[in-house]
């Protein structure tokens, strides 16, 4: 069993939700992202996501955009982001997901990609623009390495879209509260609603709520409906301008 799925069963055996925090690795540098994985844990975090820059983030809106040009004009690379990842693990073990876009990924080479990622410490990926329908090469490199695979599901998910991805998913699956970007606003609806309750009769898998998440109030909402809660463009916001998160994420934790 890896650390994702150690998690959610201490979670379920504790009555409580899941808080996994987004940062942009390298934002607004290597250094600093090692801190701040640090003072998210602190904080409350479960488990963690760190972004890898790319210049075509097509899931992410304005502040999580920037966060990655910002990342690359520092000069992060997924090779360097692996090695932080590596250099993370000297000092804690919660799980860490990498989020980040095919393009990097494939030019590393799928199969080094997944070998490398778990030897770094990686316990799985988040890839917006990677669909089971297209993932067959990834998720078995992903599988023979021990790497969950972490799909996305959205309002708009069709019975058959939910089927699919709740077999490939490994780890949890990724719900998209809304029909945007990263940053947008929270909208409890109920094609929400019905769609988490088709998920959870597909599969009992965790379910974990992201996108336009930016408050106590709004994470209180989101973990009445799943398994997780996971929060970013505020945090990176923060961060951004400088400011401390671990109160804020000590608010979302209480919150949730």
């Amino acid at each position: 069993m890896n650390r994702i799925d150690q998690v959610f069963k201490q979670i379920k055996r504790e009555n409580r939700k899941a808080l996994i925090p987004y940062i942009m690795a390298g934002d607004p540098d290597l250094g600093s992202t090692k801190d701040l994985v640090l003072d998210l844990e602190s904080a409350g975090a479960d488990i963690i996501e760190l972004g890898v820059p790319f210049s075509d983030p097509l899931a992410d809106g304005p502040t999580i955009q920037r966060a990655a040009e910002r990342s690359l004009q520092q000069g992060t690379t997924l090779r360097k982001v692996l090695a932080l990842v590596k250099e993370i693990r000297r000092h804690t073990r919660i799980p860490l997901v990498l989020m980040t876009y095919y393009n990097p990924v494939f030019r590393f080479g799928i199969e080094r990609f997944a070998e490398e990622a778990v030897r770094a410490g990686v316990d799985g990926t988040i890839i917006p623009d990677l669909i089971p329908d297209e993932a067959d090469d990834f998720i078995r490199a992903a599988k023979q390495h021990g790497l969950d695979t972490v799909f996305l599901l959205a309002p708009t998910s069709t019975p058959d879209r939910i089927r699919k991805v709740t077999k490939a998913a490994t780890g949890f699956i990724y719900y998209v509260s809304i029909t945007g970007i990263t940053g947008s606003k929270l909208s409890m609806s109920s094609a929400m609603k019905n769609t988490l309750e088709a998920v959870k009769k597909s599969s009992n898998k965790p379910v974990a709520v992201g996108f336009g998440i930016s408050n106590p109030a709004e994470a209180s909402a989101a973990a009445k409906l799943a398994d997780g809660v996971i929060i970013g463009s505020a945090i990176v916001k923060m961060i951004a301008q400088g400011k401390s998160v671990n109160s804020f994420v000590k608010n979302i934790r209480k919150a949730i």
